[in-house]
């Protein structure tokens, strides 16, 4: 069964530029060659709702969790929160769609 990686995050303010920069250099390469396929990103524009949501795709469950667990995923993982703050995470079924 395909699951989804779904994390949010907001964008600590004095770093934008170099959180983007990082976003594109690094996360997302990052996670690709962790296996995942990044399928979604979504930015809040109003509301309270975390500045960011990123889904990525994976074939397992199982897979996603021992990703979560390996020392690439820790690094990776360390050097976003150099970038944001109130980052959370959570695995959920795919589907098709907005997920939440």
């Amino acid at each position: 069964m395909t699951v989804k990686l779904l994390m949010t995050w907001d964008i600590t303010p004095e770093h934008e530029t170099e959180y983007f920069e990082f976003v594109v250099r690094e996360f997302i390469p990052g996670l690709q060659r962790m296996g995942f396929e990044v399928s979604d990103a979504w930015a809040t524009v109003y509301g309270s709702q975390p500045q960011i949501m990123v889904g990525a795709t994976n074939s397992s469950a199982n897979k996603v969790r021992q990703t979560l667990r390996s020392n690439d995923w820790k690094s990776l993982n360390n050097q976003l929160m150099d970038f944001v703050h109130n980052y959370r995470h959570k695995i959920v079924e795919a589907r098709n769609g907005f997920q939440f």
